[in-house]
């Protein structure tokens, strides 16, 4: 549970998303303060999940390649 990333991005939205909603239709003022007092902690959890446990699936640079867009063609120089 803590090393997928999957996992961790769908939590933190979820919550994210009801913390939205709550403050829209303006009901359940502890459980919107509640969210917002663990955010910190819920961001934390997803960015080192992401980092530690992510998987990159693009194209890796080759030697003296700084950055790109892979979805632009690379002019020859």
């Amino acid at each position: 549970m803590l090393k997928k990333p999957g996992f961790a991005v769908a939590v933190v939205s979820v919550m994210l998303l009801l913390y939205c909603v709550m403050i829209i239709v303006n009901r359940a003022l502890p459980v919107v303060y509640f969210i917002f007092a663990i955010s910190p902690f819920l961001l934390a959890w997803l960015a080192l999940s992401i980092i530690c446990y992510g998987k990159f699936t693009g194209t890796e640079f080759k030697d003296g390649e700084e950055w790109g867009y892979q979805d632009k063609q690379k002019k020859k120089d």
